[in-house]
């Protein structure tokens, strides 16, 4: 740590705490039925999106040089692989299993597995 960051044990406590918070909530809603369904994941990312911020600020110290262009660049491309990896997985799966129909998925046991 140089002096003249702004970057302080306080930071690093601060970035802690907030990052243990948003867990800890979302540990709440799940163990505790307090939500279900859609609200439930909707909750999560969101908590998850603020840890994300938190961890973002605190830790990395995004925002705290004076030409944060580049920074903010290479975050945006690493989040936008990160959802296309995720979506493409996702889509895939997803066809994966609306194309195996019951008889498919029998036929394939019995040539496959013994059965």
């Amino acid at each position: 740590m140089r002096k003249g960051d702004g970057v302080t044990l306080g930071s690093y406590v601060a970035g802690f705490v907030g990052s243990i918070v948003p867990t800890f909530i979302a540990y709440i809603l799940v163990v505790h039925h307090v939500l279900s369904g859609g609200w439930l994941i909707a909750a999560i990312v969101a908590l998850a999106a603020v840890q994300l911020v938190v961890q973002l600020v605190c830790f990395l110290h995004l925002g705290h040089e004076p030409n944060p262009r580049w920074n903010l660049l290479m975050l945006g491309f690493a989040v936008l692989i990160i959802i296309i990896i995720a979506g493409g997985s996702l889509w895939i799966m997803y066809h994966l299993n609306y194309n195996m129909t019951t008889e498919h998925m029998n036929t394939y046991m019995r040539d496959h597995e013994g059965f």
